[in-house]
């Protein structure tokens, strides 16, 4: 009896043992997941990081908007494979637009997204402070041939700030290839400076056209 009674305990014991090392292994994986989670963002933080201070390093000496635009569209398109990126800027009831056509993209028919868009539009895009989709601009009044506009992913990234809107930055591509948060967060962390440097370069030309 006392035999079968410390089987019993024993077989108990191992039991107990096999569900804590359960336990333990099941809280070791998920440690492990948040590690691996914790280190891909800080990886993409750093590479966010990287690019912006590769871009400040880009512009530093630029004294004009063209060359400003370019540089920036250039390097987003280095860092965003097969985007179209267009600055849409806010004139006095009106917008003009800035697009380098070099590289490659800009090959989704001859009437582009940046053709379909109006002053209200543009203004409506400015207001929202904010990232805007292709849905958004639907939602704002925008208008094209969609057998064209249904191929293509967008965002609109604002420039200056709410109480002072600049434009935005336009980026399409096509919508089999969407863009990720990261892409978007790479170019949102550099639309502060580039703000500040198209106002810059702004004060600074209309300071030489009245020499």
């Amino acid at each position: 009896m006392n035999e079968k009674l410390r089987h019993k305990r024993l077989r108990l014991l191992v039991s107990k043992i096999n569900k804590e090392r359960k336990r333990q292994g099941l809280k070791i994986d998920i440690l492990c997941k948040d590690l691996i989670g914790a280190q891909r963002e800080f990886i993409k933080r750093l590479d966010t990081l990287s690019f912006a201070a590769t871009f400040y390093e880009s512009i530093v000496g630029t004294t004009d908007t063209g060359g400003l635009f370019y540089m920036t569209s250039r390097l987003i398109r280095e860092k965003i494979p097969n985007a179209n990126v267009v600055f849409i800027m806010r004139q006095a009831g009106n917008f003009e637009l800035h697009l380098f056509e070099s590289d490659q993209p800009i090959a989704l028919d001859k009437q582009q997204l940046e053709n379909c868009f109006t002053p209200e539009i543009v203004d409506n895009i400015c207001k929202s402070n904010r990232i805007c989709t292709l849905d958004d601009m639907f939602a704002m009044g925008l208008q094209g041939n969609l057998t064209v506009l249904n191929k293509i992913t967008a965002a609109a990234i604002p420039l200056g700030s709410f109480a002072a809107p600049l434009g935005f930055i336009l980026i399409y591509r096509s919508v089999q290839n969407e863009f990720t948060d990261s892409e978007l967060n790479n170019i949102t962390a550099i639309t502060p400076g580039l703000s500040h440097a198209i106002q810059s370069c702004q004060v600074l030309s209309h300071a030489n056209d009245l020499k």
